[in-house]
């Protein structure tokens, strides 16, 4: 009996491929351990992940976050170009945590997937890892899980979760924020990992040609920027009151998240130049002004509220270190509107 449970396989029978799961496992503990520190305790492999936290806290706050792409995995899987997704599901957690002014510690992933293509996912995991490197923190451990019945086709998903770490004396909560901060937003890649079902129901619903299509998938899923090296960078040197991630809903709900009930702020427009993905997206979809600054980022992944002395010196910074900035506006007290548009 034992003997023909296993030629049969009765799992695999059922859509679950064990050999196709320890195949990767395989295949990915380089790229996970390249992504470990000294503050990893243990091998890959276990049934948890062990963390030892730095002594160079004196009041350490843990900071968690968690996150996942959306739909711009289906865009991605349709393209053939998910070796950048795993960025996205780095990026939207940890960029979530520096807001705060945490440090990113270490990363989770999970992935799901009807059927397991153990190449599609190495190379997810791959960028997951990398995403990870290039963000200061270690790939602590995930979950692979393969649910033939539950997904259709050969969809996957990702979800992940990321815990950092501030002083409990430099956690940046705003409170700082007063009347006359300058805004700086610094650039986005396009549209980071928000509004994929608005982008694909306007790709898939345009008359453009396949060479212009093909450009503006392209655009779309340029992996979202990772800021955390550069925010611990300019909180090292500066003083940051505030920080605000643009994520789903945009400008016009996120900047509120992060200022004081009795302020607001003066957006100006012409501050910065629309990127050419939001403009196809605005063109193509007949979105209004008002739409777009809800729904998408329009080229502003990351809004600091600084004090204006330092305003120009924090821009400098920024550019040395590889990514624009504008000065896209300034703190007013209330009125009605949190986030007034000029």
């Amino acid at each position: 009996m034992t003997k023909e449970i296993i030629e049969n396989d009765p799992y695999k029978s059922a859509g679950v491929d064990i050999d196709a799961g320890n195949d990767l496992v395989d295949r990915i503990k380089r790229d996970v351990a390249s992504s470990h520190n000294e503050n990893v305790v243990g091998n890959i492999g276990g049934f948890a992940g062990m963390f030892k936290l730095s002594k160079d806290f004196d009041e350490p706050i843990l900071v968690a976050c968690t996150d996942g792409v959306g739909t711009k995995v289906a865009l991605a899987q349709e393209s053939n170009e998910v070796d950048g997704i795993g960025q996205d599901l780095v990026a939207m957690c940890v960029n979530d945590l520096i807001v705060c002014g945490a440090k990113p510690l270490f990363f989770l992933d999970y992935f799901a997937s009807s059927k397991l293509e153990v190449d599609e996912a190495s190379r997810i995991i791959k960028s997951i890892a990398n995403g990870c490197k290039d963000s200061g923190c270690a790939l602590l451990g995930g979950e692979t899980a393969e649910m033939p019945g539950h997904y259709v086709g050969k969809n996957f998903d990702l979800a992940g979760f990321s815990v950092g770490c501030v002083e409990k004396n430099k956690i940046i909560d705003g409170r700082d924020i007063k009347e006359n901060n300058i805004l700086i937003g610094i650039e986005s890649s396009g549209p980071h990992s928000n509004g994929f079902s608005l982008i694909r129901k306007i790709i898939n619903d345009s008359s453009a040609n396949e060479d212009e299509l093909k450009r503006i998938t392209q655009l779309a899923l340029k992996p979202t920027h990772l800021y955390p090296n550069l925010i611990m960078r300019l909180i090292e040197k500066f003083k940051i009151n505030g920080m605000a991630h643009i994520t789903g809903g945009g400008l016009t709900e996120n900047i509120p998240r992060s200022i004081p009930k009795n302020l607001a702020v003066e957006i100006f427009l012409d501050s910065w130049k629309l990127p050419e993905i939001f403009e196809w997206l605005k063109k193509n979809g007949n979105i209004t002004d008002e739409d777009m600054l809800r729904i998408f980022n329009c080229g502003i992944g990351m809004v600091l509220l600084v004090d204006d002395d330092i305003a120009e010196n924090i821009k400098t910074e920024i550019k040395d270190n590889g990514f624009e900035s504008f000065n896209i506006g300034r703190v007013v007290k209330k009125d009605c509107d949190s986030v007034i548009y000029k």
